[in-house]
């Protein structure tokens, strides 16, 4: 008897579109597919996944169609949307009611906000949002969570520390925003002025009570976190390419900065990565940032288990 997930032909657009309790049942479910894997071969046979990216990808996209291919399922992809008909004008919500004629489940990723929004008011399949714009990416949050709960063994009362590109990083977005429902926690945020987080974010958050620390410098954070949760620079979110090199190595952890961090603590990053982790940091069993990709796969294999009610 697998662990029941009641999401059945919902959309994922937000990471506050599903409850506490929903998650907990995703992570459940993640579990037993990671140490059962033998259980779930075949689970989506016949079913089909559709991943549409208008931006580029590595891990999110390859991780949703290694999750389909092992549950058994298909995959359609459009991975580069000028070899589309996006190249001959074709609008988004076309395009998405023609894939949906294909697919039972779609997974799009956009650089416009909104768009995944828009997408599922016109598909009749369920859709799944892998990223739009610098406001929300989802299903790293639903990764995140069950990389922290795993390796930390809970969601609450933990110190969490962002750092690096809060202003642009639809992942820390996402991850506050659902954090910020668990009892206990504490969150700092580092960055410098511009790139902190927006105001909307800040206005949402103060609003439901939740305290910020803002730093500048990692350095007097570092000693008192849980979770370390780095981030990039983001060059394609810039305009001014000389603003953009400005800040890109304006935090770089180091093994020498990692040493002030607790032993327990856990370096977690969204990938991919430029300068801001140093590759020595990479043998520190704290740095878990590779497992993450790895439980990640595991979490949106449950993810589409449940939209498409297999389970």
């Amino acid at each position: 008897m697998h662990a029941e997930v009641a999401l059945k032909g919902r959309s994922f657009i937000n990471a506050l579109d599903f409850t506490p309790e929903e998650y907990e049942a995703l992570f459940s479910l993640a579990e037993e597919i990671r140490t059962h894997p033998q259980d779930f071969t075949g689970a989506c046979a016949g079913r089909v996944l559709a991943t549409l990216f208008y931006e580029p990808s590595t891990r999110t996209r390859l991780s949703f169609e290694a999750a389909m291919l092992r549950l058994g399922g298909q995959v359609l992809s459009v991975a580069d949307p000028q070899t589309s008909s996006v190249a001959k004008g074709e609008s988004l919500a076309d395009t998405i009611r023609t894939v949906a004629a294909y697919a039972d489940l779609i997974v799009i990723r956009h650089p416009k906000e909104g768009a995944a929004r828009l997408a599922a008011m016109y598909s009749p399949v369920p859709v799944i949002n892998a990223g739009d714009g610098a406001r929300e990416h989802p299903t790293q949050t639903l990764t995140d969570l069950y990389t922290i709960r795993t390796l930390k063994g809970r969601l609450s009362e933990l110190a969490v520390a962002f750092c690096g590109d809060l202003r642009f990083g639809r992942t820390v977005h996402s991850l506050l925003r659902a954090l910020s429902r668990y009892p206990g926690m504490r969150f700092f945020l580092i960055s410098p002025e511009e790139l902190r987080i927006p105001e909307f974010l800040r206005e949402e958050l103060s609003a439901q009570g939740i305290t910020m620390e803002e730093r500048e410098q990692m350095e007097e954070v570092l000693p008192f976190v849980d979770v370390l949760y780095m981030t990039r620079v983001q060059k394609e979110r810039f305009l001014d390419e000389e603003e953009y090199l400005r800040l890109r190595d304006f935090y770089i952890l180091t093994p020498d900065r990692l040493e002030l961090l607790k032993k327990d603590a856990i370096v977690m990053h969204p990938l991919p990565r430029v300068t801001e982790i140093a590759y020595g940091v990479d043998a520190d069993p704290r740095a878990v940032y590779f497992q993450q990709v790895r439980f990640g796969m595991y979490a949106r294999m449950a993810l589409i288990l449940g939209i498409l009610g297999v389970v």
